[in-house]
Parts: structure tokens; sequence; C-alpha cells
């Protein structure tokens, strides 16, 4: 069934808007073999990321990969919460859908 244009530009549970920021819920599995997004996962998105969660690497690897797939620079993302959890909160400013792009 085809989505309608409003439910295609209506943002999923995990995404908020944090003034002119998008903040997006995340649950992130490291040491994948392979960076995609798998699908959701208790109200956040869930992503596996080839990056190990050592020495801050996953984070930095998440936060690269992000900014790539919205096509802006890594400088506007960044990590809201969850540095040593898969639980994570990411922001990003300039991207107006970004969750199109993710899903």
């Amino acid at each position: 069934m085809p989505h309608s244009e409003s439910s295609v530009n209506r943002p999923p549970v995990w995404a908020q808007r944090h003034g002119g920021e998008w903040w997006l819920d995340l649950h992130v599995q490291p040491a994948a073999r392979l960076t995609a997004v798998v699908g959701e996962h208790g109200g956040r998105l869930k992503l596996k990321i080839t990056a190990p969660a050592v020495d801050n690497k996953a984070n930095a690897h998440l936060l690269a990969w992000l900014a790539a797939q919205w096509g802006v620079p890594k400088s506007v993302v960044r990590l809201v919460r969850g540095e040593t959890s898969r639980q994570k909160t990411v922001a990003v400013c300039g991207v107006d859908t970004p969750w199109r792009v993710l899903v």
C-alpha cells in the first residue's frame, strides 16, 4: 500500500524535533559485518555498525556514517547521550527529514 505524502513526512517515534535539530533515538549494535539500518527495536531505530565498541571507535564510525548518509559535514552530527551504551541519541541540524534517508 503506498504511503500518503503526509505519512512519509511525519517523523517516526524515534525522531523528535529539538529547536533547530532533530534528535534520533538509536539502538546500535557494534562489530557487525556491515554498517546498515536493520529496522526498529524498542521504539528506536536499530543500526548495525562495523566498528568495535572500544576507544570510542563505534561512536566515531556511527557519527561519520550518519553524516555521509545525510550528505552533511560531520560537525553537524553529534552524540547527545549514550556514549557507552547501545541506546544512543544523536542530534543533526541542517536535514529536514533525516529519517527518510535511513528507512
